[in-house]
């Protein structure tokens, strides 16, 4: 009598493993950016750069901000190397592992107002920095194609919406963080220590995310391409040969969403916190003990710190629910075609900054609303839209790739561009808005140029 063995299924990920061990990672890198995007705001200018003058401080503080930018396109050349070379599960711990590290060592840092550290403070900080980018870079294409590659037929979009959904987990989970620090320490406590909190708090979350990655198995997509031998020796080589015109659309694809995110974040709570005559401003920085220069001022909104980060909160929760709500739309009317509408209601919203932002506390809440629901809607689909560019085996890094440089030209020159534009207005906002919808018309020009990848092959295809 005779038997046969049946052949043993190869292990795959479970749904709740894919959507946390995706989710995790992406809230802990944005928790971390919001972390250090609030305290580029609030506390950085004055710790790290006390010599300059308040506008010159914050700006130096922003540029700082942007050395983790200038970081992310190596970080996805490095991690996208072997995210393609030995897979997406080792490269996602690695990655984890930078970013989480160098966020709690900034928590630690001594400041510049500390004798001694007045040169290496700032500089640690930036290199601090740079190694957040670094883990940035590869994190967010790993996290993405781990949802993707292990998404049923007709779902990729709906499973891509599971790596950014982390947006608005992290940036609520960051600013509640900040808000109760603020409300229960005192100025002078939260200056002096409170603000290495939310710093020292991310390696919870690091832990808790090794932990639920470290029990992945290889996505099928990849584990395909390495039964078959077509792994690509120099992915970097092969998708800028293969790939070269995807790389360039999924930049500017990307870029408009990033622009968006960015001024919503970081800019609105800058113009938003910033007083809105010069007499508030000067009894501010004297109570402060800092030099004000009326020179220098520019206006702004003049909310408490508190008030405009609960705006922030309300706004980013419906950020949350339409990041939920593009996976559906995607998956109906595709990709390109949801991605284009959702571009032109932002080149609109760019036009609405100055009527909005003048109409009081609810043309501000609306603003607020209107840019994060549409940042939903744009930031949802590109988990899929990014990765669905590229061939299995360079998919890592093309999509890494296109991600973080259209992190350089959205991002990171976002926030200072914004307000260099506040300050060359005189305190109205009506550039910043013209600089969004001139972005936005960048990316909807790269989405019709773009060919819709809803019915892509997605698994084991390769260049």
């Amino acid at each position: 009598m005779s038997t046969s063995t049946a052949p043993t299924a190869a292990p795959a990920n479970t749904r709740g493993r894919v959507i946390g061990a995706s989710l995790i990672g992406t809230s802990i890198e944005f928790y971390d950016f919001y972390v250090y995007a609030t305290a580029a705001v609030l506390v950085f200018p004055a710790l790290f750069f006390p010599s300059q003058n308040e506008a010159s401080a914050l700006l130096s503080s922003f540029a700082v901000f942007g050395a983790a930018f200038v970081a992310r396109p190596i970080g996805s050349i490095v991690f996208g190397h072997f995210g393609d070379k030995i897979g997406r599960k080792g490269t996602l711990v690695a990655s984890l592992l930078t970013m989480g590290i160098a966020t709690v060592l900034i928590g630690c840092l001594p400041t510049a107002l500390t004798p001694g550290w007045e040169f290496w403070a700032p500089a640690l900080l930036v290199l601090f920095r740079f190694c957040q980018g670094l883990g940035l870079g590869g994190e967010w294409s790993g996290a993405a194609l781990l949802a993707t590659e292990n998404a049923p037929a007709g779902k990729r979009a709906i499973y891509g919406t599971f790596p950014q959904l982390g947006a608005p987990i992290g940036f609520i989970i960051a600013n509640v963080v900040f808000l109760v620090l603020s409300l229960n320490l005192a100025p002078e406590a939260f200056q002096a220590w409170g603000w290495r909190v939310p710093f020292l708090a991310s390696a919870i979350l690091v832990i808790i995310g090794l932990y639920i990655r470290l029990k992945l198995v290889e996505t099928p997509a990849f584990q395909k391409v390495v039964d078959k031998g077509e792994v690509a020796k120099l992915p970097l080589a092969r998708v800028f040969k293969s790939s070269w015109r995807e790389l360039i659309l999924g930049t500017f694809i990307m870029l408009a969403t990033y622009v968006l995110f960015y001024l919503m974040t970081t800019f609105t709570l800058t113009y938003g916190t910033t007083a809105s005559d010069s007499d508030t401003a000067a009894a501010a920085a004297e109570a402060a003990g800092k030099p004000f220069n009326a020179d220098a001022f520019v206006p702004g909104l003049g909310y408490t710190r508190n008030e405009f980060l609960i705006m922030l909160i309300i706004g980013v929760v419906f950020f949350g629910i339409f990041t939920l709500v593009s996976g559906p739309l995607a998956e109906k009317y595709g990709r390109r075609k949801m991605l284009s509408w959702t571009t032109i209601g932002i080149i609109i919203f760019g036009l609405l900054f100055v009527p909005l932002f003048g109409a009081g506390q609810v043309g501000v809440m609306t603003l607020l609303i209107l840019g994060f629901i549409l940042m939903g809607l744009t930031f949802g689909p590109m988990g899929a839209q990014l990765p669905e560019l590229f061939p299995t085996n360079v998919r890592y890094t093309g999509s890494a790739i296109s991600y973080n440089v259209a992190s350089i030209l959205g991002a990171a020159v976002a926030p200072f561009i914004a307000v260099a534009l506040w300050q060359a207005a005189e305190g109205s906002t009506w550039l910043v808005g013209l600089y969004l919808s001139l972005s936005a018309v960048i990316t909807l020009v790269a989405l019709r140029l773009s060919k819709e990848t809803k019915d892509v092959n997605y698994e084991g295809n390769v260049s």
